[in-house]
């Protein structure tokens, strides 16, 4: 009966043998076909781009496309579009469903689903998109090679046939919309920045030297620094000062929802709301700023004129005051989750209020307060509309985000629009990576 009972005991140990018996695959030679497979891709795209425009070469399509389909649907009226919209979407996830559920079973027909749902559909994805003639022999191909590395890849998965290709599907929509709306976006500005303002010319880097000697370049860099540096250091410390302040205070629901509904204001409406603040004319004020100024004895002053650096700061001040109950929510959420334990130690050590705050309170919400410091830093470097709404970039007022605007829209000039808006991925981008390394070390600890 022991010896039942320990071959029992072995049989259930020992994992049952993975595609008839054979060793698993080989995980060296997958990524070796894998890696051949992208290079292929990648020259194929390269060709396709380096190939020369043929302005006779006609679209090719399956009889219908994207574009056929969105022209279609803008010649419907409204109450037709969005039936259309969410059954056509319904349709989609119904297939994606579909295939998530059904493809990965074991089984002969489910392997041939896989296998021709993963050439069928790249195929079909490209050539909704009515690539031209000529460059159909690149399309195909690299339709057909991303489909066979999935399918390969999916085959000789360790999890089994049609993991991969599950979690694919599971990843495409996404995948999908960020290639489209972030990545594909971020490279073709990139690659427009080298060229002169007709986009048809090959400039180098001229852009960028424009961007660093022409005043309004120049000043748009300096200004979105200034906005930078001062504007979540301003609003940060106020939203601390409100946050410390009002955990004590009676009615503090109330009134932090008072300090917070500047920051669910509409930027334009913020920047109407100061702009008035600041206004100058002759005669009888009614900006409230030189309302006092009179009042005082003084002579109205052009708030927004004053340059340099006065009109900017000015515009700042309307930033800090939105910003400001942002920054008061997230610390204030923060200072509760202060252990009571450390408090009412540094207490019994004899430590006043202020010893407290500062050795107690602020070292336990450090990285809340990075987190608000980079968030609002974030956002004064894509700052738009309270410059054009305020000032309208006259003075030397300009940032990086409203000369982009203006250099593109106004001037028509693509190239320096898009150094500008390089000049601010640049800016943004380290700060998101320190943002997103912040948050992963405050779950670990959690």
């Amino acid at each position: 009966m022991s010896q039942t009972a320990t071959s029992a005991e072995q049989a259930k140990a020992t994992p049952p043998p993975e595609r008839g018996g054979n060793k698993p695959p080989s995980r060296a030679t997958t990524r070796i076909v894998v890696t051949i497979g992208f290079i292929l891709i990648a020259a194929l795209v390269v060709f396709l781009f380096l190939s020369p425009p043929d302005p006779d070469a006609p679209p090719t399509s399956l009889g219908f496309s994207f574009n056929s389909f969105f022209q279609w649907i803008g010649n419907l009226g409204p109450l037709v579009q969005i039936p259309i919209v969410l059954l056509v979407f319904g349709v989609v996830v119904a297939v994606l469903l579909v295939l998530i559920e059904y493809a990965p079973r074991k089984g002969t027909g489910y392997f041939w689903l896989r296998l021709v749902s993963c050439f069928a559909i790249p195929v079909l994805a490209f050539m909704m998109l009515r690539p031209y003639q000529n460059a159909v022999i690149y399309v195909i191909p690299i339709a057909l090679i991303a489909g066979g590395l999935l399918f390969y890849a999916d085959y000789r998965a360790r999890e089994g046939a049609g993991y991969l290709y599950q979690l694919t599907l599971f990843l495409a929509p996404a995948a999908i919309l960020i290639l489209i709306g972030l990545i594909y976006p971020s490279i073709a500005t990139i690659i427009q920045s080298f060229f002169d303002k007709t986009g048809e010319n090959f400039v180098g880097m001229e852009n960028y030297v424009w961007a660093f000697t022409n005043p309004q370049g120049f000043w748009s860099i300096i200004n979105t620094l200034i906005w930078a540096i001062f504007a979540p250091i301003f609003a940060t410390i106020v939203g601390l000062a409100y946050a410390a302040f009002m955990e004590r205070a009676r009615g503090d629901r109330f009134l932090k929802i008072l300090v917070f509904i500047p920051f669910a204001i509409a930027p334009v409406s913020i920047s109407l709301i100061w702009k008035f603040v600041y206004d100058y004319r002759q005669g009888e004020q009614i900006g409230l700023l030189n309302a006092v100024v009179v009042a005082f004895g003084g002579d109205p002053v052009r708030w927004l004129d004053v340059w340099p650096l006065v009109n900017t700061f000015c515009l700042l001040f309307a930033f800090v005051w939105a910003q400001t109950g942002f920054a008061m929510v997230v610390l204030s959420a923060a200072i509760k989750a202060v252990p009571a334990e450390q408090m009412e130690a540094a207490q019994l050590d004899g430590t006043n209020a202020w010893q407290r705050f500062t050795n107690v309170t602020v070292p336990g919400i450090r990285t809340a307060i990075v987190i608000v410091l980079t968030t609002i830093t974030i956002s004064a470097l894509k700052l738009y509309d309270i410059v054009a709404v305020m000032t309208g970039g006259r003075s030397n007022s300009t940032v990086l985000g409203f000369e982009m605007v203006n250099q593109q829209q106004r001037f028509q000039s693509y190239g320096h629009a898009a150094a500008l808006a390089v000049l601010i991925f640049v800016f943004v981008t380290p700060l998101i990576i320190y943002n997103v390394r912040q948050l992963r070390r405050q779950r670990e600890v959690r």
